[in-house]
C-alpha cells in the first residue's frame, strides 16, 4: 500500500475523496473476472469410502448387508461422543458410537444408528475400528505389503471388494 501525505497546499478532504474515486475507477476498467477454473481431479477430496464387511450384518429380517460406506469424521464426530452419557458410563462404548455417525450406508440401510452397530459381529467391529483409522489418518484404504515368500512388494485395498480380498 502507498503511503499518502498531505501537503499544506491540498486540504485533508481532497485526499480523502480523490482515495474515494480511485477503486470505482479502477473497478469500471477492470476486465470481468474469469470464470472459477474447475478443480483438477488431484484436488479433489475423497470424502466417501466403500467397505465390504467380513461377516456382515445381520438384519431383524435375517438378511446380511456386507457392503457398505463411511465418511470422514469431523472434529464434532470424534467430540460428540464424549458427551453421550452411555460413553461416560462405558468408554469402550465410544467405538460403537463414533462408527454410527460415520457410516452412511449398510446395504440398503442409511439410518445407521449405535444399536445397528452393537449387533454386528466383533469381527466386523474391528474391522471397521480399523477402516475408520485409516482413512481418516491416512486419508486412503490401501497398504504396502511385502509377500512372506517371494518378498515382492505389492499395495493391496484393505476396503475389499470381495470376500478374501480385505
Amino acid at each position: 500500500m502507498r503511503r499518502r501525505t498531505v501537503t499544506p497546499g491540498a486540504g485533508l478532504e481532497e485526499v480523502l475523496d480523490t482515495l474515494a474515486a480511485a477503486p470505482a475507477a479502477r473497478e469500471e476498467t477492470a476486465a470481468p473476472a474469469p470464470a472459477p477454473a474447475r478443480p483438477r481431479e488431484r484436488d479433489t477430496l475423497q470424502t466417501e469410502f466403500a467397505f465390504e464387511l467380513p461377516r456382515g450384518y445381520v438384519d431383524d429380517e435375517g438378511q446380511v448387508h456386507r457392503s457398505g460406506t463411511m465418511r470422514l469424521a469431523t472434529a464434532r464426530d470424534e467430540l460428540r461422543p464424549q458427551i453421550d452419557l452411555r460413553v461416560k458410563e462405558n468408554p469402550a462404548y465410544l467405538s460403537v458410537v463414533l462408527l454410527s455417525q460415520v457410516i452412511t450406508q449398510l446395504g440398503p440401510i442409511t439410518d445407521v444408528h449405535a444399536g445397528i452397530v452393537e449387533r454386528m459381529y466383533a469381527t466386523d467391529v474391528a474391522f471397521l475400528q480399523d477402516f475408520y483409522r485409516r482413512i481418516n489418518s491416512e486419508g486412503h484404504t490401501h497398504a504396502a505389503v511385502t509377500c512372506p515368500l517371494c518378498h515382492g512388494s505389492f499395495e493391496v485395498d484393505l476396503s475389499g471388494g470381495r470376500l478374501g480380498e480385505s
